[in-house]
């Protein structure tokens, strides 16, 4: 079982840019895919971004593509998220999320994800 530690949130000027980081312990690190999945206020938790345990695919969802990077270093057990262009509606909590498959579908849902950090807070001004 793996568990998952976010950080690097926090407040941000609309434009500006963020990287997350997310620390994996207690597993086979490369034996989960990973993703990385935000949550607004009043609103339900979404996929953000995707990224397979060999580092070769990765996968986003249109809101995002172009201004944000998945990317992960299996040595350190570390997914990371590089946001740019940092919109008011980036807004939320950002979680990590892995699931024990090494099968690539690209971003998934939150119901396909295994285990889950407690989540960082992003927070960007206008």
């Amino acid at each position: 079982q793996v568990q998952l530690v976010e950080s690097g949130g926090g407040l941000v000027q609309a434009g500006g840019s963020l990287r997350l980081s997310c620390a994996a312990s207690g597993g086979f690190f490369t034996i989960y895919t990973m993703g990385w999945f935000r949550q607004a206020p009043g609103k339900e938790r979404e996929p953000v971004a995707a990224i397979s345990w060999s580092e070769s695919d990765t996968d986003y969802v249109d809101s995002v593509k172009g201004r944000f990077t998945i990317s992960r270093d299996n040595a350190k057990n570390t997914v990371y998220l590089q946001m740019n262009s940092l919109k008011p509606e980036d807004t939320a909590v950002y979680y990590c999320a892995a699931v024990q498959s090494r099968s690539w579908i690209g971003v998934r849902d939150p119901s396909g994800m295994d285990y889950w950090g407690k989540g960082t807070l992003v927070t960007v001004s206008s």
